[in-house]
């Protein structure tokens, strides 16, 4: 059996190595069935679809930013999506 190196998120690899615990198998058993299907042809499964982004609170549909929200900062912008 040969070994194969992927780049993926950490916070993806967290998420699939729980859900794989929650179904009593791992993520390396995921992805193999998983290549077992593509490389038959069988994987018909459709996209992953995406969970819609988390409103932002940085608009109150009114005069622009809500105070206290500094637009040139990222960290001020996830800040506010995390509260």
């Amino acid at each position: 059996m040969s070994n194969l190196t992927i780049s993926v998120d950490d916070e993806l690899i967290r998420q699939a190595r729980i859900r794989a615990i929650e179904q009593g198998t791992s993520v390396s058993a995921k992805v193999r069935e998983f290549l077992t299907q593509y490389a038959r042809g069988d994987a018909q499964a459709p996209a992953p679809t995406l969970a819609e982004p988390p409103p932002l609170p940085v608009f109150d549909g009114g005069s622009g930013l809500q105070a206290g929200i500094e637009p040139g900062s990222n960290k001020a912008l996830w800040q506010a999506a995390d509260a």
